[in-house]
């Protein structure tokens, strides 16, 4: 009978890391007993972060990273494979989300989400790839959204990043599963708790989040981390192709 995944002392990098569910996962792989290396632009939230998880006997590393750019994720890839020899988890966790009118024409607003939410993966992934090819091993976790799968008005240009991200998951997945023993799961969340409402520069869309807030009970990062969890445990047989995952109560 085959035992679970045994991901103890696996080397986990997470961008996104220095808040929501990026942290939250962050926290939940350290006490499965993964090496953790946190990837985000706020050092001083990383730091925080490391402090926390090493005083609860985890184990993990703080890497200044701005996924936009394709040498940081590189350079954050290598400081994790220079001191650990290998990466096995990736979690592309960082995304923006400002709710804005397409006639409001917040065309900045657009283009830092493709950045972030579409080329962020990319380079993430980009930067990891050549170690798990070597290795013949690895997981790639690619947060969208139910915004990928179901378009809202407001969140037009945002619904288009999260539905490129599932595409890239399933295409990526049917390439480098077979030819290279690498899983790849989509995790698609529905309404979280997190730091993503606070980017809205929008007042009536700002207030319809915390109207929406007030009316459901989001769900938390950690169910999320769970959700990684779970799908990172499964036989290595076994791919969790998606994840669909949204709160009791959000009927849409």
């Amino acid at each position: 009978m085959e035992n679970p995944m045994s991901i103890k002392n696996k080397i986990a990098l997470i961008t996104g890391a220095s808040s929501g569910i990026g942290a939250a996962t962050a926290r939940k792989l350290a006490a499965e007993g993964l090496i953790v290396g946190l990837a985000a632009r706020r050092t001083e939230r990383l730091e925080a972060l490391v402090a926390e998880i090493t005083a609860a006997g985890g184990r993990a590393v703080a890497l200044k990273t701005d996924v936009t750019d394709p040498a940081s994720c590189k350079t954050a890839a290598a400081a994790l494979i220079a001191q650990f020899g290998r990466i096995d988890v990736l979690v592309n966790n960082a995304g923006l989300m400002p709710l804005s009118d397409i006639d409001s024409l917040k065309v900045a607003e657009w283009q830092r989400m493709v950045d972030v939410n579409v080329s962020g993966v990319l380079n993430a992934t980009a930067a990891v790839l050549p170690q798990m090819i070597d290795q013949h091993s690895g997981h790639i976790f690619n947060l969208s959204s139910i915004a990928g799968r179901k378009v809202f008005t407001g969140l037009t240009v945002y619904c288009a990043t999260k539905a490129a991200v599932a595409a890239f998951s399933d295409g990526l997945r049917m390439e480098i599963g077979p030819k290279h023993n690498i899983r790849v799961t989509c995790v698609q969340p529905g309404a979280v708790k997190s730091e993503l409402y606070e980017q809205i520069s929008d007042a009536a869309y700002r207030q319809q989040m915390d109207n929406l807030a007030a009316s459901m009970t989001f769900l938390e990062g950690e169910d999320i981390a769970n959700t990684i969890l779970f799908a990172l445990q499964s036989p290595q047989r076994m791919d969790v192709a998606e994840l669909f995952v949204l709160p009791t109560e959000q009927g849409w």
